[in-house]
């Protein structure tokens, strides 16, 4: 990571202008802002530390991703392609270095997906029998 110039203060910058453009677009605004108005500087001190124990292997990061994604209101998946697309924005801005751009966006890429099918993947439609012939 030290090689790709990734350090905490990359992180720290990473979540804060990453959040703070999520707070400003129109579409994850509203979505963000409903579960996390009054407690976005825990949020923003919780990212951080995700992102540090995701970058340096920590493992100093204990939250559980799913559940706290788990009912959060008005939260589709055509909101993940957006909020990729706001990381990418961010990591073209801030990012240290091409490499450390391509690692960080090849992880939220994997956490998008992963997110995306533990809270919408619904294996009946898999099923050879529902579907339209």
């Amino acid at each position: 990571m030290r090689a790709m110039g990734v350090d905490e203060a990359f992180i720290g910058r990473l979540v804060e202008t990453f959040y703070g453009r999520v707070q400003a677009h129109a579409d994850l605004g509203p979505v963000f802002d409903a579960r996390l108005s009054g407690r976005w500087p825990e949020h923003m001190e919780k990212m951080k530390s995700f992102w540090s124990a995701v970058a340096f292997r920590s493992g100093a990061y204990g939250g559980k991703p799913v559940q706290a994604h788990t009912g959060v209101a008005d939260l589709t998946p055509d909101l993940f392609p957006k909020w990729l697309a706001l990381f990418a924005a961010t990591l073209d801005d801030v990012a240290p270095s091409p490499e450390a751009k391509a690692w960080f966006m090849a992880t939220a890429e994997r956490i998008a997906k992963s997110l995306t099918l533990s809270l919408f993947y619904n294996p009946a439609l898999d099923d050879p029998a529902k579907k339209a012939g």
